[in-house]
């Protein structure tokens, strides 16, 4: 398992931001229509995934803020979150995991976000664009 400094204390935890409105499924202020578009229609290159699936909400949430800081920080900007669709369509992680990417740290972190096409797991993930560091 590898820890990062936000989960050690050495980084203080960055209280929730007021100025960066909620996103919701494929919709982003300031993200253009072109990009938006090929979200829509799963035409994203897809440059690592993470499958939270089987995980306790507890650890698919730490989970997912370790791997959205790691990819930022390798550069990287699409990303697949799969969540999986849960029994009868009633997936606790489907449901929490878009609330998780509005919150804190992660809503910096992260640009937009799309239910995937069904090739890449349809409405059981998620394709998540993240910002560039500045």
């Amino acid at each position: 398992m590898v820890l990062h400094p936000q989960q050690i204390g050495l980084l203080p935890c960055s209280p929730p931001s007021l100025l960066e409105p909620d996103l919701s499924h494929g919709e982003a202020p300031g993200l253009d229509r072109r990009t938006q578009t090929k979200m829509r229609r799963g035409q994203v290159d897809i440059e690592a995934r993470i499958d939270l699936h089987g995980m306790t909400q507890a650890q698919a949430h730490r989970e997912l803020g370790g791997f959205l800081f790691d990819q930022q920080a390798m550069g990287r900007r699409s990303v697949l979150v799969i969540t999986g669709k849960g029994a009868g369509g009633e997936g606790v992680l489907r449901e929490a995991v878009p609330r998780w990417l509005n919150e804190g740290d992660n809503r910096r972190m992260v640009r937009a976000f799309s239910h995937a096409a069904p090739k890449d797991g349809g409405e059981g993930a998620l394709y998540v664009l993240l910002k560039r560091l500045k």
